[in-house]
């Protein structure tokens, strides 16, 4: 666990000094409240390192890649493999076609990619929810697609996630998240 922490915040602060979408708030704190969601459910630790781990493919500068081979070398093929599930294919495609295919992905989940995909997508919501309330719809500027468009799309993906596993231990988290998403 200790090696997972250290190799995430090498990726998201040493190297990039990256924050959270349009705050002055380290990054780092999405990863750990992923993996916190994680743990509250009882998931195992390889699961948890996945979520601590679990946006360093996607977010990791070109000069200092992170692969899925790294991971599985680091940290075993099981959490390279669920990284690797919830890692959006190519960046370089439209806002649309990504959001399309990261959507569509969930049908080819396991279970514990299902509570992965959940965790981070909660946190990012619960967060989202947070800002709201403080800042409004002002929120949403930092978004690069339109608010209705950008919920219209969690929605779908809260839905999905729910259909893939009813009986997943966030189910209800899932289902409160997107009651609470409609009323913004």
């Amino acid at each position: 666990m200790q090696q997972a922490i250290r190799f995430m915040l090498k990726t998201h602060e040493v190297y990039q000094k990256q924050k959270r979408k349009g705050k002055d708030i380290p990054y780092l704190s999405h990863p750990f409240t992923v993996g916190l969601i994680l743990a509250r459910v009882g998931a195992s630790e390889e699961l948890i390192i996945a979520g601590i781990l679990h946006d360093t493919i996607e977010d990791s500068t070109e000069e200092k890649k992170v692969t899925r081979e790294m991971l599985a070398e680091r940290f075993g093929e099981r959490v390279a493999e669920l990284v690797q599930s919830v890692t959006e294919a190519d960046r370089g495609m439209s806002w649309d076609a990504r959001k399309q295919e990261a959507l569509e992905h969930i049908d080819t989940f396991s279970h514990d990619s299902v509570l992965l995909k959940s965790a981070d997508v909660i946190a990012n919501n619960a967060e989202l929810l947070e800002d709201c309330a403080l800042h409004g719809d002002a929120v949403f500027e930092r978004f690069s697609e339109s608010k209705e468009k950008t919920l219209a799309h969690t929605q779908r993906v809260l839905t999905a996630l729910r259909a893939k596993w009813p009986e997943s231990p966030l189910t209800a988290d899932l289902a409160n998240m997107a009651n609470l998403l409609s009323k913004i």
